[in-house]
């Protein structure tokens, strides 16, 4: 069984580079959980400097995970 890393406490995202595919899938399901908790925390107003920023982390996060599948399609 594969060793699970918890990307939770680490300060930056972890270099994919030299990461298993267990690692990436591990990997891949913490940001899609991320992702689900910045969707529940989506703030009403649009036109927000807060909605600006929650949009920006939500594509970072939404460019990791594309990164990440592709890297095990690959």
């Amino acid at each position: 069984m594969a060793d699970i890393i918890d990307f939770s406490t680490l300060g930056e995202e972890p270099e994919l580079d030299g990461m298993s595919r267990e690692q990436l899938a591990a990997y891949l399901e913490t940001v899609r959980e991320r992702i689900a908790r910045l969707d529940e925390e989506e703030p009403e107003d649009m036109e927000s400097e807060a909605y600006e920023a929650w949009g920006d982390q939500h594509e970072e996060l939404e460019d990791l995970a594309d990164e990440i599948m592709d890297r095990l399609d690959g």
